[in-house]
């Protein structure tokens, strides 16, 4: 007895059509020509490649505008947070400027006839004169050791020995506003700082003055290395600590101590 199954699978109809057409060996573009409209026209071999093609096409473009809507996502929370970031960055800067400006007005020195600050380069010094001073009635004769400032016909008003040596080739002075000298003065020796601008004249603290952070990092590293340890040195005297020279002999006093301890340094001095 033969048993047929329920869930046979339906046969296409056979190909029955059949190709006619002949090869002239003079123009085998015409053959080609009518092999191609004989599959397209019996079979669905084009259309399954369009349909292909399009089905892939539309599935790229679908990743074109998930891309696309994620990229345009991102810029909008950039241009919510931009401002923000901006209005943080402009607070963050203002508070840079008042801190410089705070810390310039604490190495600004003003005496009774001119104010003067220092860096460890250079010295700024500021002289007022009448409003509307020309540069013509300016007296200003810089040396190494001496510094003369006034107008003409009248006393000087700066006129002493300088505190320390300086380079005078590379000093200049100017008028500002015609109501101000400005002087600038190249320091000689650029690891120290002055106590006074002439001889004479009041003194500051030096061990309270610190170079501006911005100044420090232009020095080369063997500078910068030999101001920052100047500055260790100042605020160890100021709170009567060891310097770092002295801390370096007790390090190497406590060494030796080590390695002999048959000898007695109980009345050891570090000098």
């Amino acid at each position: 007895m033969a048993i047929i199954s329920e869930c046979q699978k339906e046969e296409r109809p056979p190909f029955t059509s059949t190709f006619n057409g002949t090869l002239d060996h003079s123009n085998p573009l015409e053959f080609l020509r009518s092999v191609f409209l004989f599959v397209s026209r019996e079979t669905d071999f084009f259309k399954r490649e369009a349909t292909e093609k399009e089905e892939e096409r539309k599935k790229k473009a679908k990743e074109r505008d998930l891309e696309d809507k994620g990229k345009a996502e991102k810029r909008l929370k950039e241009t919510k947070v931009e401002p923000e970031k901006k209005a943080e960055k402009a607070e963050k800067a203002k508070e840079k400027v008042e801190d410089a400006k705070a810390e310039k007005e604490e190495r600004k020195f003003d005496l009774e006839k001119y104010s003067w600050m220092q860096t460890l380069q250079e010295v700024t010094v500021t002289v007022p004169v009448p409003p509307g001073t020309k540069s013509r009635f300016i007296v200003c004769d810089i040396k190494k050791n001496h510094l003369k400032v006034g107008l003409k016909g009248h006393p000087p008003i700066i006129d002493g020995e300088l505190s320390k040596p300086i380079k005078p080739d590379d000093c200049f002075w100017s008028l500002e506003d015609q109501k101000s000298v400005s002087i600038l003065l190249t320091k000689h020796n650029q690891m120290e700082w002055w106590k006074s601008l002439v001889k004479g004249d009041p003194e500051i603290d030096t061990q309270k003055v610190e170079p501006e952070n911005s100044k420090l990092s232009d020095l080369d590293p063997e500078t910068r290395q030999t101001v920052e340890k100047m500055m260790f040195d100042q605020r160890q005297k100021t709170m009567g600590l060891p310097t770092s020279d002295e801390m370096q002999k007790q390090e190497i006093l406590k060494k030796f101590m080590s390695e002999h301890p048959e000898m007695d340094f109980s009345k050891a001095k570090i000098s």
